[in-house]
C-alpha cells in the first residue's frame, strides 16, 4: 500500500529542481512526484515535458535513465490535471502559484519538499510573509522542507529558529533531529565539496593542529549570471554580475566559510577565508584548498604522502563514495556527470611545504610576563606545513544533486524514527 512518504514535492524547476527530478526518477524512491513551476509555461503541458526531456549539459532524460536504448520516457500527458507519466512514475505539475503557502502539499500527500527556487531561504520569516516564505510549505502540509541552498537571514538580530538546521550528508546528518527540525538547508555545492575535503584532515590530524585555512573555488557559470552585458539594477553594488558569462572570468563571493562552520563546528575556531571565481563552463567546478598545519615536535613530518594517505584511506572506507580519491589527471569536463561524489580529490596535485615560522614571544597574547622573563630568547620557532589539495565537484547533477538526493531519502526514511542511524561529524 502506498504511503505518504512515497510522494515527493519539488518547488522550482530551474537547474537544481529539474535535475533533482531526474535524480529521483532514476532512483525510484518515490512512487509519485509533485513539481511546482508556479506559472504557465509555453503553450501547454507538452512544453513542460519537452523541457524535462532534454538538457544542454547532460543530454536526454532517456539517455540518463536507459543509456543507448530507444525508449520514450514521458507519456500520458493530461493537460487539465497537469499530470504526466515519466518512466512509470506519476508526475504532477502545479502551475498556479509561486507562494509556498498556496501549494496545498497536503492534498497530494507530500511529506517532504525540496525547495529548489533559491528564493525562500529565510527560516525566520512567517509563513504568511507577503513575498512568500519557506515556512509556507509547512502551512501547506509538508512535514519537512529541504532548501537546496544555504539559509539567508535578512534580519541579523532575529533569533535562530529551533526547528532549522544545516545538514550535509556524510558530514553531520546526526545534527538533524526528526522530532524538531522541520526546515533543513542542504548547504551549497561548494560547501558540500569543501566539507568532504576538510573533514578527513580534522578527523585525522585534529582541529587544534590546523592553524589557518583558505580556499578558492573555480566555479562553473550559474543561472544568476548574464548571457550578455546589461545595466545593473538600482542599488546593485557588484557590477561584475552583469557582465557576460560567455566572455569573462568573473570574481565573485561565496558564503562557504560561514556555512562550513555550521556543519563542522571545529572550523569556528580556525581562521578561514573563502573566495570564488566564475568561469565560462556549464558545469564542473574545482576547490583549491590550502591548510596550514602545526607540526608535532619529534613527530613525523606531514608530507604529501601523508596527506594522500589520509584521503586515500577515507575514500577506501567510504561505502557511499561521497569522497573519491584519484591519481588520474582530470580536467573539468571529466567531472561533469561524475557519479555520487561530493568531492573528488585530485591526488596527483597534492603538495606540501614545511618551514619554520618565527614568532616574537612578547607579541603573543596570553603569555604571562613572568614567563617571558624566564626566556633567554624571545624568538619562538614553530614548524608549520602548508598543504594544497585540489577537489573537483560536479556542481549540478553528478555531485550536488546526488548529495541533495541522498539527504532527501535519508530524511524521508526517518521521519518516524527518533534515533536514525547517522554518521557523526567533527
Amino acid at each position: 500500500m502506498e504511503t505518504q512518504r512515497q510522494v515527493l514535492g519539488i518547488n522550482g524547476l530551474g537547474r537544481i529542481g529539474k535535475l533533482t527530478l531526474w535524480h529521483h526518477l532514476a532512483h525510484r524512491t518515490f512512487n509519485r512526484i509533485v513539481v511546482n513551476v508556479g506559472r504557465e509555461v509555453g503553450q501547454s503541458l507538452k512544453d513542460v515535458a519537452d523541457y524535462i526531456r532534454r538538457d544542454s549539459t547532460y543530454g536526454s532524460l532517456r539517455g540518463y535513465l536507459h543509456g543507448f536504448r530507444d525508449h520514450e520516457v514521458i507519456t500520458d500527458l493530461r493537460e487539465a490535471e497537469g499530470m504526466m507519466n515519466i518512466d512509470g512514475i506519476e508526475v504532477t505539475v502545479l502551475r498556479h502559484s509561486r507562494n509556498p503557502m498556496e501549494l496545498d502539499w497536503r492534498r497530494y500527500g507530500v511529506d517532504v519538499v525540496v525547495d529548489a527556487t533559491g528564493k525562500f531561504l529565510d527560516p525566520t520569516l512567517d509563513a504568511d510573509h507577503a513575498k512568500g516564505a519557506i515556512r509556507g510549505h509547512l502551512e501547506a502540509g509538508a512535514r519537512v522542507v529541504i532548501a537546496s541552498a544555504p539559509f539567508k537571514v535578512k534580519d541579523k538580530a532575529a533569533p535562530w529558529p529551533a526547528d532549522s538546521v544545516t545538514v550535509i550528508k556524510g558530514i553531520n546528518e546526526c545534527d538533524w533531529d526528526p522530532s524538531r527540525h522541520r526546515l533543513v538547508s542542504a548547504a551549497s555545492c561548494t560547501t558540500t565539496c569543501l566539507a568532504h575535503m576538510m573533514k578527513p584532515l580534522l578527523d585525522t590530524l585534529g582541529a587544534k593542529r590546523v592553524l589557518t585555512a583558505s580556499m578558492a573555488t573555480v566555479h562553473a557559470a550559474t543561472g544568476s549570471q548574464e548571457v550578455l552585458d546589461r545595466l545593473a539594477d538600482k542599488g546593485a553594488r557588484d557590477l561584475r554580475k552583469n557582465r557576460s558569462t560567455f566572455n569573462n572570468i568573473i570574481l565573485t563571493t561565496t558564503g562557504a566559510a560561514t556555512t562550513l562552520a555550521l556543519v563542522l563546528p571545529a572550523m569556528k575556531h580556525i581562521g578561514f577565508m573563502a573566495e570564488s571565481v566564475r568561469v565560462p563552463t556549464t558545469s564542473g567546478s574545482l576547490i583549491i584548498l590550502a591548510v596550514n598545519i602545526q607540526e608535532e615536535v619529534g613527530g613525523r613530518t606531514i608530507n604529501k604522502d601523508v596527506v594522500k594517505g589520509i584521503y586515500r584511506e577515507v575514500s577506501r572506507k567510504d561505502p557511499n563514495r561521497y569522497l573519491v580519491y584519484t591519481e588520474e589527471q582530470n580536467v573539468s569536463s571529466d567531472i561533469v556527470s561524475y557519479p555520487r561524489a561530493g568531492a573528488i580529490i585530485e591526488g596527483h596535485e597534492i603538495h606540501t611545504r614545511t618551514a619554520e615560522i618565527t614568532l616574537d614571544a612578547s607579541r603573543i597574547a596570553g603569555i604571562k610576563k613572568e614567563y617571558l622573563e624566564d626566556l633567554k630568547d624571545l624568538t619562538l620557532r614553530v614548524p608549520v606545513t602548508q598543504t594544497v589539495v585540489y577537489g573537483w565537484y560536479d556542481n549540478e547533477l553528478g555531485g550536488y544533486v546526488h548529495m541533495l538526493g541522498e539527504l532527501t531519502r535519508y530524511i524521508s526514511a526517518n521521519l518516524e524514527n527518533q534515533s536514525p542511524e547517522c554518521r557523526t561529524g567533527v
